[in-house]
């Protein structure tokens, strides 16, 4: 029978925000793990793919003064260009704002209503009498009727972490103007999880994958499953059939972009997708440890009951710590991954390496910039880096390249060894297993060049020196091949180094075991670079001042009095001009008309705005600010913004420029 080809699909990032470390952990994973299967001869399509959908993306759409797809397609094509920079390769990846998914969604939701398990209820949801709108989810917040914490519409978000479903929350206010929400009557639509508690745990019992995923929804399910409400009042999204009022819920429309990217992909390749999500599959879903409820319990149901093929696997990584703290935009505790990294200069390669390597990949992993740099000295420069320079400089230097003969079969059996460790590892997602089964190699090759030393030996036996080279060569073959998924980069250079003119990721990992001919090399060059203290430094520096400034944010601001406040002017204004700051990543240079004058103001949102989206924008202006010089440039004002992703602050309705903020 043949093998069932092997479908890996990443957790959908959020449009709403920048990529950070948070990210990579599922990502990078991911990518080294379809790396490896397909060089061990599998079939394999890798896709993923934007989250454009629900409240979230709607509200940061209205603060910014823009559509939910304009948005979306802003962080689209960064998270895109941001996992090919990070060495990240999808076959495909889309947007769930995309036809072919809003097509594949409502295709779903109708077999579900045929089958019978979806049906209509009506249902108490908080509206706003000053908005005259339905709050949905993230539009209200209130109090957890479990815990009693605050919590937001749709998840006690600050105490027990329990779902809420529409209606649930007590004391609910609108988070758009403030006003004191009422309940009013109003029709969804429920799937019906309850009915797959039987389906569900025989499922779980032989899903593939990580032990924390299965372990997690076992004890969910042993617990009584509830309905799930599956429409929101939403205009942004796919709408439910047959509804022009309800769109689906982002968790429904969310993962059934794994189906429709597999579909785009398919028609492009001219493939069969059904072959990937119909009957026997092998769809392997790589996701966070906190969306691990949604993939193994309301995803397989979801499934099930439209009758398409249930997951195979599913690998959820542990979470994130940053200097040991909780991973935390609001508190500093972030790296972002173009803007800390990338854009640094830094090696995709090292961060990779990090990810993979720090910890098992179930548990927290903990960044810190200290023991980044510690990690990539001693282990990458020191251990991979000095094996592989030392052996391919002295057979440059001594025999001009490769010498003749075989490999002594204690190396191949070596190899051999490592290469079924590895494998063993890989398949088990044991990725921090496997790495370290390839630097051991990678130190065995240390202590073999070490303890024959052929630079003493060449002096009384050339031929002996040249057998210590030609197997410390078979042994930096097998190192290329083996750390190719963990550094991609890196690997192709090696490669290139022993003489090969194709790419590494070509060749299957077995050919480890092949000898690498006599042939002329050229002079080799380091592989790593070190880190220097005065470096890691001053990365570290970046993110202490970042926690400094928001802690600072996060303190009780002191209560002033009206005349403190009347000090302040703020004025609205109009962008008439925006151009970037040559040398700066962070900084534009606006021309703003506040109503009479034209102000010159310096801000620091281009990581956010192009210049180009600004002009035209209406803006609130702190006026009385004292002129100062910001880059070189003078500036006279500030825009005010908001939030991680510096939202712009306008007035709701339409006023001339200058008017006064009141």
């Amino acid at each position: 029978m043949t093998k069932a080809p092997l479908l890996v699909t990443c957790g959908l990032p959020y449009t709403n925000g920048p990529c950070h470390l948070g990210h990579l952990r599922t990502y990078v994973p991911a990518d080294c793990y379809v790396r490896y299967m397909r060089r061990t001869g599998e079939e394999v399509v890798f896709v993923s793919g934007s989250d454009n959908h629900g409240t979230p993306i709607v509200v940061s759409a209205e603060e910014q003064g823009t559509s939910p797809r304009a948005l979306s397609e802003r962080y689209h094509k960064h998270f895109d260009e941001t996992f090919r920079r990070i060495g990240v390769n999808f076959d495909y990846f889309g947007m769930t704002d995309d036809p072919a998914n809003h097509h594949r969604t409502q295709e779903i939701m109708s077999r579900l209503v045929k089958n019978g398990y979806v049906y209509k209820q009506v249902v108490h949801q908080a509206y706003c009498p000053k908005c005259k709108r339905f709050l949905p989810d993230r539009y209200v917040e209130g109090t957890c009727p479990y815990c009693g914490k605050q919590a937001r519409g749709d998840e006690c978000d600050q105490g027990c972490g329990k779902h809420l479903e529409p209606g649930e929350i007590k004391d609910p206010v609108c988070k758009v103007c403030g006003t004191k929400a009422e309940f009013r009557d109003q029709e969804h639509y429920f799937f019906k999880l309850s009915a797959f508690k039987d389906y569900l745990l025989p499922f779980l019992d032989q899903l593939k994958g990580t032990s924390n995923a299965k372990n997690y929804a076992i004890g969910w399910i042993k617990d009584e499953l509830h309905d799930w409400c599956i429409t929101r009042t939403l205009e942004w999204g796919v709408k439910f059939p047959g509804r022009n009022d309800l769109v689906v819920y982002v968790w429904v429309d969310a993962p059934i972009g794994y189906i429709a990217f597999t579909e785009e992909w398919a028609a492009k390749a001219k493939k069969d997708w059904k072959r990937y999500w119909c009957g026997e599959n092998r769809v392997t879903h790589f996701i966070g440890g906190d969306i691990i409820y949604h993939h193994c319990i309301f995803w397989p149901a979801l499934l099930k009951g439209a009758g398409y093929g249930e997951p195979y696997a599913v690998v959820a990584s542990g979470m994130v710590k940053v200097d040991d703290h909780k991973f935390s935009k609001s508190r500093g505790y972030v790296v972002w991954t173009n803007e800390d990294y990338l854009d640094k200069g830094l090696p995709a390669d090292y961060l990779r390496y990090y990810l993979l390597a720090y910890t098992s990949h179930t548990k927290e992993l903990n960044f810190s910039w200290k023991v980044f740099g510690e990690r990539i000295n001693n282990e990458v420069v020191n251990i991979l880096g000095n094996f592989v320079h030392r052996t391919l400089f002295f057979a440059h230097k001594e025999y001009g390249g490769v010498p003749a003969g075989v490999v002594d079969p204690a190396i191949t059996a070596e190899i051999g060894k490592c290469l079924a460790s590895v494998d063993k590892q890989m398949q088990e997602y044991e990725f921090k297993g496997a790495v370290d089964t390839i630097l051991a190699l990678a130190a065995f090759g240390n202590t073999y060049i070490q303890t024959n030393a052929p630079w003493k030996l060449i002096k009384t036996d050339r031929a002996a020196a040249a057998q210590v080279i030609k197997n410390g060569i078979q042994i930096a073959k097998a190192l290329a091949l083996l750390i190719e998924p963990v550094m991609p980069g890196k690997a192709q250079e090696c490669w290139a180094q022993l003489g090969y003119d194709d790419m590494v990721a070509a060749h299957r990992i077995d050919e480890a075991m092949g000898i690498v001919p006599e042939r002329a090399l050229k002079a080799p060059a380091p592989l790593f670079s070190k880190l220097e203290e005065k470096q890691i430094a001053g990365l570290d520096a970046v993110l202490q001042q970042r926690v400094k400034e928001a802690n600072k944010k996060m303190e009780k601001t002191p209560m002033i009095s009206i005349d403190d406040f009347s000090k302040v002017e703020m004025k609205t204004g109009k962008v008439l001009a925006a151009e970037a700051i040559p040398k700066s990543s962070k900084l534009l240079k606006l021309q703003v008309d506040v109503g009479g004058e034209t102000r010159q103001i310096v801000s620091g949102i281009a990581q956010f705005y192009k210049p180009e989206e600004l002009v035209g924008k209406n803006v609130v202006v702190l006026t009385n600010l004292a002129p100062a010089k910001i880059f070189g440039v003078e500036s006279n004002g500030m825009i005010l913004a908001a939030g991680d992703a510096a939202s712009l602050l306008a007035p709701e309705k339409p006023v001339e420029p200058g008017t006064k903020i009141r």
